[in-house]
């Protein structure tokens, strides 16, 4: 009787001690749908950051298709086109400069493809040209390679270094001006290029450096039987030859009459040497020459001095060096004008009178007055050969007194000049 209420008591403990462990298992199903939803909302999170960052990927590619696209696509630019890239410009500047030439159609695709292709440090300045339908892509390369429009400046044979330098500052695309006139005979005539915006002082001094390597090699390769002593004689003697010489396969009848009259002994009496006394290197003297002009003491009148002039009366071309340096093999003293441009060369002194007086038929046939002296009012010639007694020297008589440059002289048909 008295174990039932024990029984009951037990009961009563256990039911008690196992109640916290009920509630804890009635209260744990509450707790996982919130977990549940937390997990949910990373996932949901996450996605969306992959979703977003698929899609910024694809916008990104599309963007740099679209770019390349446009970068090497045909650009807008309907004709031939030249751009002045200056020297210490940038990217912008450059492609907003190419921009409004309307060699490309947006500046802002054109540096971020230079950028793509790291070409920002190899932009070289220059003028370029740019041929119809260039891509940016093309364009970017032409000014990479740095292979600017190059013009072209022409030096005729036998100007003097005066006449040159003034038609390099009348060439308006160099740049400067020349601080110095180079000594006469230091430039070598010859066509030049050079690109927009070059100097005048760095013509100047590749046509010196030319002329330095022209002559070298030419002295090299000299005929040991010239009476020439060095490369100054040579140039001079080359400037004679430029400015007596109007077909330029006379170039080395001409220098062979010379040689031939240094080495006897005879003054060279070469018209030329006249005026460039009188004027220098202005050139010309805008007349015909004078019975006072032929007798003038100055140092390149060939007609008073012996031998070479003082010094060169041109810039005499390879041509004329060449012929300096290798004469033809000749006994010509004498050469006049025979009415085709050229001269008619003598030996004798008998043979140069027919040929003066052939000479003076042509030209009282065209009506041309004569603009030189006759033979009796020269200068004689004081030497013991037979042109002492006529007065006559290498070319018959003075001649015209213009000294007209070889690139400015008639063409054949016209009488080049008068009685030499």
């Amino acid at each position: 009787m008295t174990t039932e209420p024990n029984q009951q008591a037990v009961e009563a403990e256990g039911s008690s001690a196992n109640a916290p462990h009920e509630a804890a298992l009635q209260e744990k199903p509450a707790g996982r749908p919130r977990k549940r939803r937390r997990d949910s909302a990373l996932v949901g999170y996450m996605s969306g950051l992959f979703t977003l960052a698929t899609l910024g990927v694809l916008a990104i590619g599309g963007v740099v298709y679209w770019g390349k696209a446009s970068f090497d696509e045909r650009g807008p630019l309907a004709q031939d086109a030249t751009v002045m890239i200056n020297r210490n410009q940038g990217v912008g500047e450059i492609a907003d400069s190419l921009e409004r030439a309307g060699v490309i159609s947006d500046a802002n695709v054109f540096k971020a493809g230079v950028a793509a292709y790291g070409a920002k440090d190899r932009m070289r300045f220059g003028e370029y040209a740019f041929p119809p339908g260039a891509s940016m892509r093309e364009v970017m390369e032409i000014i990479v390679s740095g292979k600017s429009i190059e013009h072209a400046f022409t030096a005729p044979e036998g100007l003097t270094s005066l006449q040159i330098v003034q038609r390099l500052r009348d060439q308006p695309l160099l740049t400067g001006d020349v601080k110095e006139v180079p000594p006469e005979g230091s430039l070598l005539p010859e066509t030049y290029k050079f690109t927009r915006g070059a100097s005048r002082e760095q013509m100047v001094a590749r046509m010196r450096q030319h002329r330095e390597a022209v002559v070298e090699e030419i002295w090299k390769g000299r005929d040991p039987a010239t009476k020439l002593k060095s490369p100054d004689e040579l140039v001079i003697m080359a400037s004679l030859i430029e400015k007596e010489t109007g077909v330029p396969e006379e170039r080395p009848q001409v220098a062979a009459v010379f040689a031939n009259r240094l080495a006897k002994g005879m003054r060279l009496q070469s018209d030329p040497t006249i005026v460039y006394g009188l004027v220098g290197g202005r050139g010309t003297l805008g007349r015909s020459l004078t019975r006072a002009d032929i007798q003038s003491k100055t140092p390149y009148n060939t007609y008073v001095v012996r031998g070479l002039p003082a010094g060169p009366i041109a810039n005499p071309g390879r041509d004329s060096l060449e012929a300096a340096a290798r004469p033809a093999k000749t006994s010509d003293l004498y050469f006049v004008a025979d009415g085709s441009g050229g001269h008619a060369f003598g030996k004798t002194l008998a043979e140069h009178n027919r040929n003066v007086a052939n000479w003076r038929k042509i030209e009282k046939q065209r009506g041309v007055p004569a603009d030189r002296l006759d033979p009796d009012e020269q200068t004689p010639e004081a030497s013991n050969d037979e042109a002492d007694a006529s007065g006559t020297g290498a070319a018959g008589s003075a001649a015209a007194a213009t000294s007209t440059p070889a690139a400015q002289r008639p063409k054949p048909a016209d009488p080049r000049r008068q009685q030499r």
